[in-house]
């Protein structure tokens, strides 16, 4: 077996420190909202939920692994200024986004922000043993369970307006369709509950655990193709034709995690087939010449450019597969993908970060920010963490 743990782990701490150098916010505290594909600060940039949660789960999962003060250091202030500035104090929960001064900008609630603030919260008490975070964690947890779950059809809705009202428009991002139910927002509703639950474990959160994996096995994955159905109406009909080979190969990883988290042998037996089948499809599918892989299909239109997250997330699940079934094309087809990225997308100009994407060809092509409301540290210093701890 190849060791490529010491690659890893400098790829890491490159990642991380690119964050600690060019993004903390000295004029409004935190850390910055984006810089783009030169490397040029936008300091009037808008701050998110979903990154500045992520941005805590990075440096205090980074804190926990490694034990380096900076780590630490960066996580106390992000979760400083997520709980003076996100956090609403009249209803609960956390802001969408603000302002780059740290006014809020928008103040819906999302449920997959809701659940990256958690994911970011339960990490950092892991880390710091800090009362108030796994509070705030707890706390939003339940206005998760109060206002965005289906009593009637099970799973969780998308979107409430700051005072926890319905409102019209519940998209994640404009390129997601306007329906009251996705795969994504339940993908990232159970990853920070099960962390959550390494924090905090009771019964009341293992049996939501639970609820998510039954709607996974029973109404998101497709009995026929063995893939994740994206978009849903309230009942579960599902209204879009799109598949995500990036959120497939994801999910397999993580939701074979909550079984082995909550330690339910059921469960773990249940998911172990449906899980090798996900990054089966996706090898299947949606892996170009045996080292990267595509970002999706859309009516049957193939988007053949390879972005850094699905990239990311193969390792893991590639990582996974191997340690479940000891089959050495996962591993193999792991190293090829490690490579693809060394290539490709850890480049020159990200200056320690990930570029965006690349063409079918690899080729450096767009301008998309290497730092913003969607690009961060989390998908890729994840990979390098579970990809070291499953060959370790």
């Amino acid at each position: 077996m190849m060791n490529i743990i010491p690659e890893l782990e400098q790829e890491h701490s490159r990642i991380l420190h690119y964050w600690i150098d060019n993004m903390q916010d000295s004029s409004h505290g935190g850390f910055y909202g984006e810089r783009d594909s030169k490397g040029n600060l936008v300091p009037d940039a808008p701050k998110g939920a979903i990154l500045n949660g992520r941005m805590l789960w990075s440096f205090s999962s980074g804190y926990n692994a490694f034990h380096l003060p900076e780590y630490k250091k960066a996580a106390d202030r992000l979760f400083d200024y997520i709980a003076e500035y996100f956090y609403d104090k009249k209803n609960g929960g956390f802001f969408w986004s603000l302002n780059a001064d740290g006014s809020p900008l928008d103040t819906k609630k999302q449920a997959y922000a809701e659940g990256f603030i958690i994911y970011g919260l339960s990490e950092y008490y892991r880390a710091t043993k800090n009362q108030r975070a796994l509070d705030m964690a707890v706390e939003t947890y339940h206005l998760i369970e109060k206002y965005f779950r289906d009593i009637k059809d099970g799973g969780y809705i998308e979107a409430l307006a700051a005072d926890w009202t319905p409102m019209a428009d519940v998209r994640l991002s404009e390129k997601d369709e306007n329906t009251p139910k996705s795969m994504n927002t339940h993908l990232h509703i159970i990853e920070p509950y099960v962390n959550l639950y390494r924090a905090n474990p009771t019964p009341e959160l293992r049996n939501s655990i639970c609820h998510l994996l039954d709607i996974f096995t029973n109404r998101i994955i497709d009995a026929t193709t063995g893939r994740f159905k994206l978009f849903f109406d309230m009942d579960w009909t599902n209204k879009a034709n799109i598949d995500s080979y990036g959120h497939d190969i994801e999910g397999a990883w993580l939701l074979y995690e909550a079984a082995e988290v909550i330690a339910d042998e059921e469960w773990m037996s249940r998911l172990r087939p449906i899980a090798k089948r996900l990054v089966d499809i996706t090898l299947e599918e949606g892996l170009d010449r045996g080292s990267s892989i595509f970002y999706e299909k859309v009516d049957g239109h193939l988007d053949t450019d390879k972005h850094w997250w699905p990239q990311a997330e193969a390792m893991c699940g590639l990582a996974d597969t191997w340690r479940l079934t000891g089959e050495q094309k996962y591993l193999d087809t792991l190293y090829s993908v490690w490579d693809f990225i060394k290539s490709h997308l850890s480049a020159p100009r990200a200056k320690g970060e990930w570029i965006w994407r690349v063409n079918k060809d690899g080729q450096d092509v767009y301008d998309d920010c290497l730092a913003g409301f969607w690009k961060c540290p989390y998908h890729n210093s994840r990979a390098m963490l579970e990809v070291i701890h499953r060959l370790k």
